[in-house]
């Protein structure tokens, strides 16, 4: 299924500076060679809760200029949809020659040019920069992927282009979850040919949330939800970093705060302290005595008031389950 091409064909002919105009906001700045014999149409659309629009114009050619983009200092990437016609896009040196299903994956802080046939129909999905990045890992690449019999093309171009021909709209509830596919669907048509600079970023990230982890880990109530708000992350993308490194984000905390009881009941002992176990436990984050007296012994192999007790026959004993 494809967009109605006369839905657009409805909304009223623009001359270039209302065209302009209209289209600044989610596509930004760009200049026509001849704007007094343009003509064009604009439809702003709503995607699972990302800015659309629908765009129809005359034969031109058009450009995204360096003065553009110092001019209305946009930085989002684009998705562009071709739905009719056929159109040619020029960026990084690359010539993207679009047919209808064609999908291809721009950069508003790049220049670009636009050449079309003048029967042309794009629908531009608006990608804010840091969101696209943060959910995926890396910056996909621009360029072209996969025509109409690609499946993961196909796919994508059919979930988008088919919820804006529905007239009936996605409950609110359910945008995050398809933001989530669309976003998907993107990584696995652009991911970076090498996996290097994702890498580096995605390294650099978890650096940054172990710090933060290892910072606050005592406080009982910060979790996976509270990593992910302060570093600016989704949480599946915070799952992801860990995943990737062969654990959980929870887990990676508890170890932490067990590490740390740890080094404080060795601490305990060498000063001969009377400071309760429980209190070592609260300080390391733990709310309930239980829980961190089961999750120590799972660690260690002996429960908290045998640790670093000095006495390394006692410690056997309790591992190999005797007693004495």
């Amino acid at each position: 299924m494809t967009m109605r091409s006369a839905d657009l064909l409805q909304t009223p002919e623009l001359n270039y500076e209302q065209w302009r105009d209209l289209l600044r906001p989610i596509y930004g700045l760009h200049t026509i060679d001849n704007p007094k014999a343009f003509a064009g149409r604009v439809r702003p659309r709503d995607v699972f809760g990302l800015n659309a629009s629908e765009i129809r114009n005359n034969k031109c050619r058009c450009e995204r200029t360096q003065r553009d983009i110092r001019l209305d200092g946009l930085d989002h990437c684009f998705a562009v949809f071709q739905v009719a016609g056929r159109s040619t896009i020029i960026q990084n040196g690359q010539a993207l020659t679009l047919a209808v299903g064609d999908v291809a994956f721009i950069d508003a802080a790049r220049p670009a040019t636009y050449v079309n046939d003048g029967y042309e129909q794009w629908l531009v999905l608006q990608l804010p920069r840091q969101r696209l990045i943060s959910t995926l890992g890396f910056e996909p690449r621009v360029g072209l992927r996969g025509q109409v019999g690609v499946r993961v093309s196909r796919l994508l171009f059919q979930l988008v282009v088919d919820t804006v021909a529905d007239e009936a709209p996605m409950p609110t509830s359910a945008d995050n979850y398809m933001q989530l596919a669309v976003y998907d669907l993107l990584g696995a048509l652009f991911a970076p040919l090498d996996p290097a600079p994702a890498s580096l970023h995605s390294d650099r990230l978890f650096k940054r949330v172990s710090e933060v982890i290892k910072a606050r880990f005592a406080d009982p109530d910060f979790g996976p939800h509270q990593i992910a708000a302060e570093v600016g992350i989704s949480l599946r993308y915070l799952q992801k970093l860990f995943t990737n490194r062969g654990c959980t984000c929870r887990g990676f905390i508890q170890s932490l705060r067990l590490d740390q009881a740890a080094r404080s009941i060795e601490r305990r002992a060498s000063m001969k302290s009377g400071q309760p176990l429980s209190e070592i436990a609260y300080a390391c984050g733990y709310r309930d005595y239980t829980n961190f007296a089961r999750a120590f012994r799972q660690r260690f192999d002996h429960p908290p008031g045998l640790h670093a007790q000095g006495d390394n026959a006692k410690l056997q004993d309790v591992r190999h389950g005797r007693t004495r």
